[in-house]
């Protein structure tokens, strides 16, 4: 896979939030009737189900951890502009995708999910997180400054309604973020090829998923954000997680995401105009 393939969407970015237990998918009440996809794979699914929409890069991290682990799972598509009473039921905080359904029971958040699987899940395909207590708080800890310091400067960013001058802020934010993570990842990675070693782990999962986004920002925004010359080991990595099997399955298209990224941005942009 090259990396005009990749994915992205909408879905509440902390990974700190409460994980929610609801009742089974045929227990909501009548609503809107989201698409499904079954997704047979060697590992047994035990009654999985995802929630989500095909650009969302929360999603996208959910389906990497379910396809690196070798988990069968069936693929619920949910339509963000007509939500439905499945999605207002099983996360009724935050009304966002992604949302996993194990047993009947529903987990929200993208990374809180990825938690979930690992533990739910520990004896399927690799392990996600070492086992070591530090090692482990380590993974967390540049998992949520992905979230806080590039998730949140880059939705800003692209929600089409900013001034040239926090357009220019929010660039420097992002470069400054990405600087931060080579160097992360050359610690982590100890000289292997990713985050987790020589295996694909929390991290490359938590950046992963948003790598066709980053690329399509890359695009629409003018700036190189993974830059062979000024990040040459993330844009190494980018290259080595695009050619993933799990990232070919999980991650979206570019060039549906690029169009996709316009319309918002376009319908953004003559929302604000209208109101002014």
């Amino acid at each position: 896979m090259s990396l005009s393939k990749g994915g992205v969407t909408n879905a509440n970015s902390s990974i700190y939030a409460t994980v929610l237990l609801y009742p089974t998918i045929t227990q909501a009440r009548k609503g809107t009737r989201p698409k499904i996809k079954k997704l047979n794979m060697a590992g047994g699914g035990d009654e999985l189900k995802l929630l989500s929409t095909w650009f969302s890069p929360f999603g996208s991290r959910v389906k990497l951890a379910l396809h690196l682990k070798g988990l069968s799972y069936e693929y619920v598509e949910e339509d963000l502009m007509n939500k439905s009473q499945l999605l207002l039921e099983s996360n009724p905080v935050h009304k966002k995708v992604p949302v996993l359904f194990h047993r009947g029971k529903a987990l929200c958040e993208s990374m809180v999910i990825v938690d979930y699987i690992e533990d739910a899940f520990a004896d399927a395909g690799p392990p996600l997180l070492p086992s070591d207590p530090y090692e482990r708080a380590i993974a967390h800890f540049w998992v949520a400054f992905i979230e806080t310091k590039l998730v949140e400067p880059w939705f800003r960013m692209l929600d089409g309604t900013r001034t040239r001058a926090e357009m220019a802020e929010g660039v420097k934010q992002m470069i400054a973020a990405v600087a931060t993570l080579e160097s992360a990842l050359g610690q982590c990675s100890k000289g292997k090829p990713f985050f987790g070693g020589d295996s694909v782990g929390y991290v490359d999962v938590a950046l992963g998923g948003l790598l066709v986004w980053v690329r399509a920002s890359e695009l629409l925004l003018g700036v190189k954000f993974l830059d062979a010359a000024r990040t040459p080991l993330l844009a190494a990595w980018a290259e080595r997680f695009a050619s993933l099997d799990a990232a070919k399955a999980a991650l979206p298209d570019f060039g549906r995401v690029i169009k996709h990224a316009m319309m918002k941005r376009g319908a953004a942009a003559g929302a604000l105009a209208a109101n002014n």
